[in-house]
């Protein structure tokens, strides 16, 4: 029976780029020259840690991620922009989250909108992505672009497409 699963997963190496691209170009800025600002990428645990001394300069890191994430060609909805903390001394903090999997309530929205639709199709939720099932191949197409046109506020990916 054809499948395939709805995912979402970012490129590890791809958002490294990008977060080094974005360090690099806000490092050679004129308005950064004095500044102690840091931005750095924990691979592990996918967080984005931005230290700097005012709001102005975070407006300007988080642009310049967000504009180099895109020229990477990765999604920035996948990024969930936490509060910010007081750092040591005059600094801020703030933790940027790269999310990564589809989330139980984002599941149940994908599953309900496919069964809402009337396609052929069967979805079902498997830990962090749904799989979804026909007996037609055209059946799952129809799926791909109902969630394509559909905004459930996280990338979505379409993988393993199975005859």
């Amino acid at each position: 029976m054809p499948s395939f699963d709805i995912v979402s997963k970012i490129d590890g190496q791809t958002l490294d780029n990008a977060v080094n691209n974005a360090k690099k170009e806000i490092l050679n800025r004129y308005d950064f020259q004095t500044s102690k600002s840091t931005i750095d990428l924990d691979k592990k645990s996918n967080i984005i840690t931005i230290v700097t001394e005012d709001d102005m300069r975070l407006k300007a890191i988080t642009d310049s991620i967000i504009s180099r994430m895109l020229k990477q060609k990765l999604d920035p909805k996948s990024l969930d922009f936490g509060k910010e903390t007081i750092a040591s001394g005059n600094m801020i903090r703030k933790e940027v989250k790269v999310q990564e999997g589809i989330d139980k309530e984002t599941a149940k929205k994908i599953v309900a909108k496919i069964k809402e639709s009337k396609i052929k199709a069967q979805a079902s939720i498997m830990e962090d992505q749904v799989r979804v099932q026909s007996k037609n191949i055209d059946d799952l197409q129809k799926v791909i672009a109902l969630c394509r046109a559909e905004d459930f506020g996280q990338p979505l990916q379409y993988i393993n497409m199975r005859n």
